[in-house]
């Protein structure tokens, strides 16, 4: 596996750039882990009770992209994980949506409880832990928009669901919305495939990125980290910006 790109290294913190496709932590069906290949990319161990060693703060969906941040020690993992139990973390993601929200930004103040008939997913639910996401229109297109969402909770699936429920899920989303991947040929007037080839997708994973996150270190000055748009995310974005005139 290639290396990971680290977006900020100090003596308590550490964040990647975490690619999607990567679990941020082992588990029954993963091989590997983000968790995994960072502490032995750094030097780090991944278990027992002595410092220093890597600690997990937060996850990502595994087919997100973008920031994700590790403490060094317990005493970091702490004050880290505080932060987001709080909602004291900034947190930035893009998101490509299907279709276009009429409004160009809002609120959505949406409780969320796992799904009773299916316990992979989540719902809107008056039942629900708070959850609430603003949300701005970066970019229109003809089908689809780039919408940025600020979280100021941190609930699982939360951005899925609560654009899901404004009638605009991810443009690629199994769970919460189309689970087929994006095709040039949706959108592209006049599309030719090739007489014997399959159409390579644009993007077959999530179309969500953690771009922006901003914390407050060991000595309480904020730190933002920033994770760039991924190759597919950009190339994406190209060819929906190329055809949408």
């Amino acid at each position: 596996m290639p290396k990971l790109s680290i977006l900020f290294d100090s003596l308590d913190f550490v964040a990647i750039d975490k690619p999607a496709g990567l679990a941020t932590m082992p588990g029954r069906a993963e091989t590997t882990s983000a968790f995994q290949e960072l502490a032995h990319q750094i030097g780090l161990a991944a278990s027992g009770d002595a410092d220093p060693r890597l600690r997990v703060v937060h996850r990502l969906d595994k087919d997100t992209s973008g920031v994700l941040l590790f403490a060094k020690h317990v005493a970091a993992q702490r004050h880290a994980s505080h932060q987001f139990q709080n909602n004291r973390v900034e947190k930035q993601y893009l998101a490509i949506v299907a279709g276009n929200p009429s409004d160009q930004q809002g609120t959505i103040d949406a409780p969320l409880d796992t799904h009773p008939a299916d316990k992979t997913r989540m719902h809107v639910s008056r039942r629900g832990r708070p959850a609430v996401t603003e949300w701005r229109i970066e970019q229109s297109f003809r089908r689809y928009a780039l919408v940025r969402c600020f979280p100021k909770t941190g609930k699982t699936h939360q951005i899925r669901v609560h654009l899901a429920s404004l009638g605009h899920p991810l443009a690629v989303d199994p769970l919460y919305g189309n689970e087929s991947p994006l095709l040039l040929s949706s959108f592209k007037k006049k599309y030719h495939a090739g007489k014997h080839e399959a159409e390579r997708p644009l993007i077959a994973r999530l179309t969500l990125h953690a771009e922006r996150l901003a914390f407050a270190d060991m000595q309480n000055e904020r730190v933002e980290v920033i994770a760039p748009l991924p190759k597919d995310l950009r190339a994406t974005l190209n060819q929906l910006a190329k055809h949408a005139r």
